[in-house]
């Protein structure tokens, strides 16, 4: 699987390269036919009154549609985490409908 990470209002570091790598990538065990990640971390703005908000987006495409999730948070690793376990949750539903044992 290839994964694109974009960074937006802030720098990416290799922590922050090497978090996501690891949390996207170990997508691939729940469903081995994923095509590409993108990835967009980031600030919302620079201008928060209370703070930093930090925003996680990941657009995985699989054959036939592409999955979305985002995610916003006052730290960048629990909003990456969050978005991780949104499109894991939307993988394994898109895995199952695949199969034919979709469950209403």
């Amino acid at each position: 699987m290839k994964i694109d990470i974009k960074g937006t209002n802030m720098e990416l570091t290799e922590a922050i390269k090497d978090y996501v790598n690891e949390k996207i990538g170990g997508l691939e065990r729940f469903f081995d036919n994923i095509i590409e990640a993108r990835v967009d971390v980031g600030k919302t703005s620079n201008h928060h009154q209370k703070g930093d908000v930090f925003r996680a987006e990941v657009n995985l495409q699989v054959p036939n549609t592409i999955l979305r999730a985002e995610a916003e948070r006052e730290d960048l690793y629990m909003a990456i985490n969050e978005v991780k376990d949104e499109i894991q949750r939307q993988l394994k539903k898109y895995k199952e409908k695949m199969r034919g044992n979709v469950k209403f």
